[in-house]
């Protein structure tokens, strides 16, 4: 039945039985007066439409599901938050637990889908509140919490300052005293730049610089070029830039050439993310990596506490490191 989902209703009227029959069969509900011809007609009507119960639907049935649901915060689900899922995935499969993620839109539709899934727990990237924490905890489904601003009171911490200060530290050891911040156009990803741009200001207030100059680096070639330009023509040029992400510094290092300009010899640039083009950059791009796989596994490994006491595994690092990755634009 192309263009749309096989249900139970169809394999009842493919079988000749009522819907309630086609689930007694398939579920193989107990005390049920069901002769053997007609649980074979049953069964064979489902796998001639190809009909497979949904994971909602057995999660149900049984009460609650194995599933773990990864609540993502709404914005584009790049490179780095692929890695983190598949990081929990790779942990909590081979336990049983395959991972579902969605983005975080509101909280009604969140409300939603916990409810209808009964996931076996729940793993939060900074997705909605604690008071929804407590609310999905009392219902009797852990929940494991990561704060990407740093913030305690959850398993795990990101803390972005760190990250921004990383990124000016190693300007600043460069030589240069009057950095810029690339922020980008994303309003999803506002949040996450704010917290990197405070490491930046924290350094250049520190070291007695004066506070960095933000621009807004939208990804083509001729805007970042105009941004990378409004940077130059400053009274004391900008001569290093923080990017927020390695999106948003590939399109600096865009700018630059569409500008006739180079990096470093013009302008310095150090993203966040150490994404695959970034290595395959002209000049390669000097990154601070936040590894995302590791905090994906690191994230898995709490979930399976909460869910397997007895194998009594170490407890994890909450706040996994970050490393800069040092190439040829800085």
């Amino acid at each position: 039945m192309p263009g749309r989902r096989v249900t139970s209703k169809d394999v009842a009227q493919h079988a000749g039985v009522s819907q309630s029959t086609v689930s007694y069969v398939l579920n193989d509900t107990p005390n049920q007066s069901i002769s053997p011809a007609t649980r074979d007609r049953v069964r064979a009507a489902a796998a001639t439409l190809g009909y497979t119960p949904s994971a909602a639907a057995r999660a149900l049935r049984r009460g609650s599901s194995e599933a773990v649901l990864v609540v993502l915060p709404d914005a584009p689900i790049g490179a780095a938050i692929a890695a983190m899922i598949e990081g929990v995935s790779a942990v909590l499969e081979p336990h049983g637990h395959p991972v579902v993620h969605r983005r975080q839109r509101d909280t009604v539709g969140l409300r939603a889908l916990w409810h209808e899934l009964a996931p076996a727990a729940i793993a939060n990237l900074a997705a909605f509140p604690a008071s929804e924490e407590a609310a999905i905890e009392a219902a009797g489904i852990p929940v494991v919490g990561v704060a990407l601003g740093g913030e305690p009171g959850r398993a795990m911490r990101v803390p972005q300052t760190a990250i921004g200060r990383l990124q000016a530290e190693h300007l600043v050891q460069r030589g240069h005293t009057h950095l810029g911040f690339a922020a980008s156009t994303d309003p999803h990803l506002a949040e996450i730049a704010r917290g990197r741009l405070a490491g930046v200001e924290e350094v250049c207030a520190e070291r007695g610089l004066p506070a960095p100059v933000v621009v807004d680096v939208p990804l083509y070639a001729d805007a970042a070029a105009r941004a990378v330009q409004r940077l130059r023509d400053r009274a004391g040029p900008v001569t290093a830039v923080c990017a927020c992400n390695d999106d948003v510094a590939l399109a600096v290092l865009a700018g630059l050439r569409t500008a006739g300009l180079a990096a470093p010899g013009d302008l310095a640039v150090v993203g966040v993310d150490n994404l695959t083009a970034g290595r395959l950059a002209a000049p390669p791009l000097t990154t601070v990596d936040i590894r995302p796989d590791d905090i994906g596994t690191t994230l898995g490994k709490h979930v399976l506490r909460r869910l397997k006491p007895e194998l009594e595994l170490p407890v994890p690092d909450d706040e996994p490191p970050i490393d800069l990755v040092v190439r040829a634009t800085t």
